[in-house]
C-alpha cells in the first residue's frame, strides 16, 4: 500500500526543479536540538511514538495513526530577527542555525482534522494546520549530509532568483523514504516558500 503525500499541483518543472503549490495540510511537530543528523533522528523518533500509539483518541483510546511522506525538518528562524532571515535565505553553510534548534514534522493523513486527529500525549509535540501554499523544489537522490543539502539549497535559491520569485520561508529538507533505503533510490528535496505572482 503505498504511503500517502501531502496533495499538490505543479505549476511549472524545468528538470529537477518545481514550483508547486500545496493544499492545506494537518501536521505533528516538535523542537529538537543537534546538528542535522542528531536532530533528525532525535524528531522522529518522538514524532512515531506519536502515531504508532502515544495519543489519546477523541474516544479515549490511544490510536495508530499512518504514516505518510515526507518527514520535513526545518532550522529556526528568531521571530522578528532580520538578520537570521537574511542569513538563512542568501548564505547557507547548512540547514543549521547558530542554536541548533530545528522543526521536525510529520504530515498527517488527510482523513483526519483538528476535532478527529488523536491528541500527543507528549507536551513536546504540538499540531498546526498550515494553509496553501507555494514552493519552490529542487528533487534529489542520495543522502542528505549538510554539505549536499547546502548546495542543493544554494542550487534552489540560485534557480528561483532566475525566475524572480520572492522566497518567504527557511529551507525546508523533505526525506521520503525509510533509513534502509539504498542512497541511489532515495526521494530528497529542498522546498523554500515563496510568495506568488
Amino acid at each position: 500500500m503505498a504511503t500517502e503525500e501531502p496533495d499538490y499541483t505543479v505549476l511549472l518543472q524545468n528538470d529537477n526543479f518545481e514550483l508547486r503549490r500545496y493544499d492545506e495540510q494537518l501536521v505533528a511537530q516538535t523542537w529538537v536540538t543537534g546538528d542535522q543528523d542528531a536532530a533528525s533522528r532525535e524528531g522522529f523518533k518522538i514524532l512515531a511514538d506519536y502515531i504508532f500509539g502515544n495519543n489519546t483518541a477523541p474516544s479515549g483510546e490511544s490510536s495508530k495513526i499512518s504514516m505518510t511522506a515526507p518527514v520535513t525538518m526545518q532550522p529556526e528562524v528568531k521571530k522578528g530577527s532580520d538578520e537570521s532571515q537574511k542569513i538563512a535565505m542568501t548564505a547557507p553553510v547548512n540547514m543549521q542555525q547558530a542554536d541548533g534548534k530545528w522543526r521536525v514534522q510529520f504530515t498527517m493523513p488527510s482523513q483526519y482534522t483538528m476535532q478527529t486527529l488523536p491528541k500527543p500525549n507528549n507536551l513536546n509535540i504540538t499540531i498546526k494546520e498550515i494553509p496553501a501554499q507555494t514552493y519552490g523544489v529542487i528533487k534529489f537522490s542520495g543522502l542528505t549530509g549538510s554539505k549536499k543539502v547546502a548546495e542543493k539549497t544554494e542550487d534552489l535559491q540560485s534557480w528561483m532568483k532566475t525566475q524572480k520569485l520572492e522566497m518567504t520561508g527557511v529551507p525546508e529538507l523533505a526525506r521520503y523514504n525509510p533509513p534502509w533505503t539504498l542512497p541511489f533510490m532515495r526521494r530528497n528535496e529542498v522546498m523554500i516558500a515563496y510568495q506568488p505572482k
